[in-house]
């Protein structure tokens, strides 16, 4: 049976619009408007410096203004949503941090997919978590504070900014690469952990650099490893885990730009060319580096591959350890 003549046009027509919008973009009319960035958490913190750094410099290039939009709460969820349920035009966008992989097993009911609900752009960055104890404890390296940790078993504690918190997840895979029992103490944000840290309240913690780095330079804190592949630059006598006898120890926190998914392939490409481009810039580079921070640039297909590696080994250590949020 011959189609509908009408339906045959509306389907042709659509298609003519589809050609023409791509082909638009391709010359040169993405972006035609203000691009957001939205960051799950509030300002001040690294993943808003991170995501302020490659903005300011994203609207510089591309000739558009590129706004940061905090929204933050409910461990990052409320803005990553925010973003999941946006249009797929590229003009929304999320500065997304560990959560974004962690939270589908930690918050069993959300309303979003962290991995089916985005499409990647391009790394952004990384830095290694520190592991530190107050001045006045004894542990002078990884090894002491894990025979102190065997010889009492659930005698050490370690805090965190809260259960799921990067600090939390990391504490959980120490105490499974190094075979020990500790106890967890959830703060209601970094703030007090660290004051009880420091006060010797709590036996260690894992922290990211810039949190660390004054404390340990004023004495306050001793640093025993830091989690990453490599030392890092800001800490360069401070070994690796894997220099301290831990070897399949890594964590860190990162940063990766998302776009929802169903973003037209050709914006994607474009915003990703426009974020290596962002990332090699020479100040966005010297700010980062501020915070203690690996410069990870990469192909959507590289940042997605990267997530999934995420998802499944945090998902493996929340699972062993019976986190549950909040």
């Amino acid at each position: 049976m011959p189609a509908n003549p009408v339906s045959r046009r509306r389907t042709l027509a659509t298609l003519l619009l589809s050609m023409l919008a791509a082909s638009a973009r391709a010359q040169g009319g993405y972006p035609g408007k203000t691009i957001h960035l939205v960051v799950p958490f509030a300002a001040g913190g690294a993943v808003d410096t991170v995501g302020r750094s490659v903005g300011e410099r994203l609207g510089a290039q591309m000739g558009q203004p590129v706004i940061v939009d905090n929204k933050p709460g409910a461990n990052a969820n409320i803005g990553t949503e925010y973003v999941a349920k946006a249009p797929a035009d590229g003009y929304t966008l999320l500065v997304a941090a560990n959560g974004v992989v962690t939270n589908n097993t930690l918050y069993p009911k959300l309303r979003f997919d962290g991995l089916k609900d985005f499409t990647p752009v391009s790394k952004l960055g990384y830095a290694p978590l520190v592991l530190v104890t107050a001045a006045s404890e004894p542990y002078r390296s990884v090894g002491e504070l894990i025979a102190a940790a065997k010889a009492r078993p659930g005698a050490l504690t370690y805090g965190s900014a809260g259960n799921g918190s990067s600090g939390h997840l990391a504490g959980a895979l120490l105490e499974s690469a190094g075979k020990f029992d500790a106890l967890h103490v959830a703060y209601k944000g970094g703030s007090p952990a660290l004051i009880d840290l420091i006060a010797g309240r709590v036996s260690f913690m894992l922290l990211n650099p810039l949190e660390a780095l004054p404390h340990i330079q004023s004495g306050k804190l001793k640093a025993l490893a830091v989690s990453g592949d490599k030392r890092a630059a800001m800490l360069p006598d401070v070994p690796t885990m894997a220099e301290a006898g831990l070897p399949n120890f890594e964590a860190t926190v990162w940063w990766t730009l998302l776009a929802p998914v169903g973003t037209p392939a050709d914006v994607v490409a474009r915003l990703n060319a426009e974020t290596r481009k962002a990332l090699a810039d020479a100040a966005v580079r010297d700010r980062l580096n501020g915070l203690g921070a690996v410069i990870t640039p990469s192909s959507p297909a590289e940042a997605a591959d990267f997530l999934k590696a995420e998802s499944i080994k945090w998902e493996r250590v929340i699972r062993a350890a019976r986190i549950q949020a909040d």
